[in-house]
């Protein structure tokens, strides 16, 4: 029996992109899934992971969820929503509205949770996957995020956060193999950073007590699918059928050049060959980002050839982010002069930041490599002059007699 289904994750609902609100833009892009759902009639919609930005999320970033779920379920009644809580997520927060959920034939896994006898509760863990007819045509391990103290400590196995990752992902799978027949499918969504996998500057680290990420080992040769969460740039790991959707909207500028998507996957378990088919789904950007770097002059020429369309709702005006590189302390007034560079009423200068050029006399020291260990004098001189200020006789004297001030006191301390 075939089975298709969106993979999607890192939804960052609630986000706030350098005090802007991502409101908008979550809501083109529901809106633009919606579509798809009522286009595709998928079997299921998996969300792996980060469905919120905070672990208190707004009550309008949860108002816009469940408004999705509600919509969602108007046109395709017998899709199931299944969503694993993430590590930006309150796992007990999100399995707090299963009510609600299952009003919208939705279920989430937000923690692990463990028997009296400290058994595994596997009977939350593994969820069917019904086709029109509520026939099961596959079935999917939620994997949530894992929290050390949720996992270790309940039995031999888990003595460890590695082990018990181990035990778990053993349990789970075992368990689903007896559960499933050979005309059903068997996917895993998990919300882990795997080893190989390609990351950005706004992922927040999730990797558990400095443990190694983990590894596409865990995965037996059973399992069709892997969906994945956390990292936003849409890859795989290693094999095809292992992927990261990524995130539907750029979250930080390091992500400007994602090609953000859903994945749209089928499974035919009947097949001896090509079992597995996928397609990405590109997600259109609503809001533009631009990053702008450069000289001061290269960078004002530049703002001055962006766009100049007039966008009258602030809300959807686009991003822009300066890096301009100089040798020389930046001119007070220099961001009101991006700020007039700009055209009129269409971008919202979120950030500028200054790279230090050294002038040619620090670029010929450069090149003469010194291995004496610097004097704090050294040290003082290079962080004062890489933040763009010179060091006149004064500064010196003044630095001199704190250091002076400071071992005095080392040596009244050693005295005594």
């Amino acid at each position: 029996m075939t089975v298709r289904f969106f993979h999607t994750s890192d939804w960052h609902l609630g986000q706030f992109f350098y005090n802007h609100s991502r409101h908008y833009e979550h809501e083109q892009f529901l809106t633009w899934l919606l579509e798809q759902i009522k286009v595709k009639q998928p079997h299921a919609l998996l969300i792996a992971g980060d469905i919120f930005d905070v672990i208190n999320p707004s009550s309008q970033a949860q108002k816009q969820l469940y408004q999705f779920l509600a919509d969602a379920h108007e046109i395709a009644p017998h899709m199931q929503t299944l969503m694993i809580a993430g590590n930006h997520d309150s796992g007990y927060r999100i399995e707090q509205v299963e009510p609600l959920l299952e009003k919208y034939n939705a279920k989430t896994v937000g923690v692990i949770r463990w028997n009296d006898d400290r058994t595994l509760d596997l009977e939350r863990l593994i969820l069917p996957i019904y086709d029109e007819h509520k026939q099961i045509v596959a079935w999917c391990i939620a994997m949530p995020f894992l929290r050390s103290a949720e996992i270790t400590g309940f039995n031999e196995h888990t003595t460890e956060s590695q082990s018990a990752i181990a035990y778990l992902h053993q349990q789970l799978i075992a368990e689903a193999k007896r559960r499933k027949t050979d005309d059903q499918a068997l996917i895993l969504m998990s919300h882990a950073h795997m080893q190989g996998g390609e990351t950005s500057d706004s992922e927040r680290p999730i990797i558990i007590g400095n443990e190694e990420a983990l590894s596409t080992t865990l995965f037996d040769d059973v399992i069709d699918y892997v969906a994945l969460g956390h990292l936003h740039k849409p890859q795989k790991v290693q094999h095809p059928h292992i992927r990261y959707s990524g995130s539907p909207i750029p979250l930080s500028f390091s992500e400007i050049n994602y090609k953000h998507q859903v994945v749209e996957v089928t499974i035919d378990p009947a097949k001896d060959q090509n079992k597995f088919e996928f397609e990405a789904i590109a997600i259109p950007r609503s809001i533009q980002l631009h990053k702008i770097k450069g000289e001061l002059t290269e960078v004002m020429q530049r703002l001055k050839s962006l766009a100049n369309e007039v966008i009258q709702n602030i809300d959807h005006r686009e991003y822009v982010d300066i890096e301009y590189h100089t040798a020389t302390p930046p001119q007070p007034n220099l961001r009101q002069q991006f700020e007039d560079a700009l055209p009129k009423d269409r971008y919202r200068l979120v950030r500028i930041s200054r790279q230090y050029l050294s002038n040619e006399n620090n670029a010929e020291m450069k090149k003469s490599i010194s291995l004496e260990p610097p004097t704090p004098e050294k040290l003082f001189q290079q962080i004062w002059q890489k933040k763009g200020y010179s060091v006149d006789d004064d500064v010196s004297k003044d630095f001199l007699s704190l250091v002076a001030e400071a071992q005095k006191q080392l040596e009244d301390d050693h005295r005594n």
